[in-house]
């Protein structure tokens, strides 16, 4: 018996779409397994951030009146080059004026030291010898005088004047005999660290001026950028007051966030690559320098997937040699090369 192919032809149309559904339910399984299998075995985790904004405010160290400003805005500096100077007429006469003291100290102690002079010493032992003659002649007219006394020939007065001075002539010799006795023993041992004292005092005194005259000259302190000049040529300006604000360029730090469930993912010292969001230019390299230990809400400026309610840990990525691509407050995305399984 013959089929109608009228018949036939919805079972047809039925098998067909059957298999339609079973090719395209297999490809879906596959395609969901293949990117399940993809996304596990991805190692890179994708940061976003910003190059943190470092500046130094610089002044002098002392107050005075600006000499010489030998640096503009926009001007790229070095580590130890000079900026700025003030007047130092006033801290080079104060330097020799302390310089002057401290000589004198110096000189007061080393004759102190030293003790006295064999000169000195040979004026007391003359005085001395002096003394002694005088009390010689005194004892003698004292002798005569006690004599012609006790011969009822000389007076009682003639006497005492003698032994006066027989008495008197002795003491002298005794205040010489001492004295030569303190010049050959020197200076007391309290007197020369006395001395010794006021000569480390005039010596710290100096030094102080010294720095005084040195911090006249501003210096930078690190290579950068000067942003900004606060001050002009003729301007006095106290301790600490700024006159220049300095971008630093080396190293350059990116600050960024990464979730709770990614901290395990990341350690310090991780090799990273930097690529602003805003040039077209080869990734640059840095390194993981710090991880916070405390936990924060995602910062309004910081855009991830998440919701700004999750909590995050910053991280700090150097980057040591940026050349000219990196500007502070640049949006940045970090990719961190050897982040762990998510």
């Amino acid at each position: 018996m013959t089929e109608d192919p009228k018949s036939s032809f919805p079972k047809r149309v039925a098998i067909v779409v059957v298999i339609a559904v079973v090719v395209v339910a297999g490809g879906a399984i596959a395609a969901w397994r293949l990117g399940a299998f993809a996304n596990h075995a991805s190692t890179s985790l994708t940061l976003q951030g910003n190059v943190e904004v470092r500046q130094v405010n610089l002044g002098f160290k002392v107050a005075g009146r600006i000499e010489k400003l030998l640096v503009d805005e926009g001007d790229s500096v070095k580590l130890g080059q000079p900026l700025a100077s003030l007047e130092k007429v006033y801290f080079e006469d104060a330097l020799a004026q302390s310089t002057a003291l401290r000589d004198q100290a110096a000189a007061n102690y080393a004759k102190m030291k030293a003790g006295n002079r064999a000169e000195d010493i040979a004026q007391a032992e003359s005085t001395l010898a002096q003394q002694e003659a005088t009390l010689r002649t005194a004892t003698q007219t004292l002798d005569r005088a006690q004599a012609l006394l006790a011969s009822a020939t000389g007076t009682i007065a003639t006497y005492d004047d003698a032994l006066g001075a027989q008495r008197e002539a002795a003491a002298r010799v005794s205040v010489a005999r001492q004295a030569l006795i303190l010049m050959k023993a020197g200076y007391r041992v309290e007197d020369i660290e006395s001395a010794r004292a006021q000569l480390a005092q005039q010596d710290a005194a100096m030094k102080t001026v010294e720095r005084q005259l040195a911090d006249a000259d501003l210096i930078a302190p690190s290579d950068g950028v000067v942003e900004s000049r606060a001050q002009e040529v003729g301007a006095i300006v106290n301790v600490g007051e700024t006159v220049f604000v300095l971008s630093l360029t080396k190293p350059v730090w990116v600050r960024t966030y990464v979730s709770e469930p990614d901290l395990a993912r990341v350690h310090p010292g991780a090799e990273v690559e930097v690529k602003p969001d805003s040039r077209e230019i080869a990734p640059l390299r840095g390194r993981i320098g710090f991880i916070s230990t405390d936990a924060e809400f995602t910062p309004k400026t910081v855009e991830t997937r998440e919701l700004r309610t999750a909590l995050v840990y910053r991280l700090r990525i150097v980057v040591d040699d940026p050349g000219d691509a990196l500007r502070q407050g640049m949006p940045v995305t970090v990719n961190v090369l050897d982040a762990g399984a998510p």
